[in-house]
């Protein structure tokens, strides 16, 4: 992803285009592009922060606290990327048990959570009904908890291994007590970057689509970007695009958050792992770009407690969650760990007031 030549005029242009998004004008996959290719990364976080500031001018910055819960590790799907996943038949595959599973969810809400992310592989062995099963044991015992889960990937695999539509399986999820959709599988939404990250797991307009129809049901729910791995800069604009376009149509998504791979482990281990400049960078463009997004979410699980709270005056209005527990960015080697107390001294030490939130960006503190 070497930069183009960079033009005698390249700095009048970025500030025209940073005037742009500023002031509230929509900028274009072009000049995201330029942004990407001769921004400078202060100037790039200064007008991040001051499309930030606009749109969330309170003295607050925010955070929740949820758990992610893997209910399985069991994944046909091969992703390149992943060092969680485990085949079917492999002796350290397992479906999490409904003790240890309310066992956790317990531990959250004594620890003042109100979400659980439950994700896990798309695994064959496991039909539409056991997850309706599911998600009525829960909602049954711990009527007060949202349940973020299934991203797009595991609703399109439930739905061909059903034999019914997106919109059958997410009506019957939703009965059963499935709150919001988490952004999950969305990695980069270009065609060729997904057939090199894997070969089974639904396609771009596959992924948007079950987006678009759980919006259509009154659901809502995050949209996510991987980035540093086989994607160029135009790939990074094009997913943009898409996740706006989207947002455009439906208004469904609450919030945007990005991160960085992370390839120890993974059959792509041997690409060199991104850090924090192309983060921030990355961020910050995203916060420009994105201008029908509310809320953009630091990825402390992925760069630390330091940059999650440098990702304040680059874009995010949101710190993400505690989350108690995390695997899959922990199974490729990266293991950041946070309490309450801490995430709060950041928000504070960044100039703001730490505020909880719920799912849907209201506070409940």
């Amino acid at each position: 992803m070497e930069s183009s030549p960079r033009p005698l005029d390249s700095g009048s242009t970025v500030i025209q285009i940073l005037d742009k998004a500023v002031t509230g004008q929509r900028i274009t996959d072009e000049e995201a592009l330029f942004l990407f290719e001769h921004g400078d990364l202060t100037l790039l976080g200064e007008a991040a922060d001051a499309v930030t500031r606009r749109l969330h001018p309170e003295d607050y910055r925010t955070y929740n606290i949820d758990r992610n819960i893997n209910y399985t590790n069991i994944c046909v799907s091969g992703c390149r990327f992943c060092a969680f996943y485990r085949p079917p038949g492999h002796p350290e595959g397992y479906v999490i048990d409904r003790d240890t599973l309310f066992g956790k969810i317990e531990e959250t809400l004594e620890l003042g959570g109100n979400q659980i992310l439950l994700q896990g592989g798309l695994n064959p062995s496991l039909s539409l009904t056991w997850y309706e099963d599911l998600l009525h044991s829960i909602k049954e015992r711990f009527p007060q908890l949202n349940i973020h889960g299934f991203s797009p990937p595991e609703i399109d695999f439930l739905a061909k291994l059903s034999g019914i539509t997106i919109e059958e399986v997410l009506r019957r999820l939703k009965n059963a007590g499935l709150g919001s959709l988490p952004g999950g599988g969305a990695e980069i939404l270009v065609d060729r970057v997904r057939k090199d990250l894997q070969s089974h797991k639904v396609n771009s307009e596959g992924w948007l689509g079950v987006c678009r129809t759980w919006h259509r049901l009154g659901g809502r729910g995050s949209a996510t970007m991987m980035f540093g791995h086989v994607e160029t800069f135009s790939d990074r604009v094009e997913h943009l695009r898409r996740l706006r376009d989207l947002q455009d149509e439906t208004s469904g998504f609450t919030a945007f958050i990005c991160w960085t791979f992370q390839p120890k482990h993974t059959a792509l281990q041997h690409i060199r792992k991104h850090g924090a400049y192309d983060y921030l960078r990355t961020l910050a463009i995203s916060r420009l770009y994105l201008d029908n997004f509310a809320n953009i979410q630091a990825s402390w699980v992925t760069q630390g407690a330091s940059v999650g709270q440098l990702s304040l005056r680059f874009g995010a209005n949101d710190m993400g969650s505690l989350m108690i527990e995390e695997n899959v960015v922990a199974a490729a080697g990266t293991r950041f760990r946070t309490s309450e107390a801490e995430l709060r001294e950041l928000i504070t030490q960044a100039g703001y007031i730490p505020r909880r939130r719920n799912v849907l960006y209201e506070l409940v503190d």
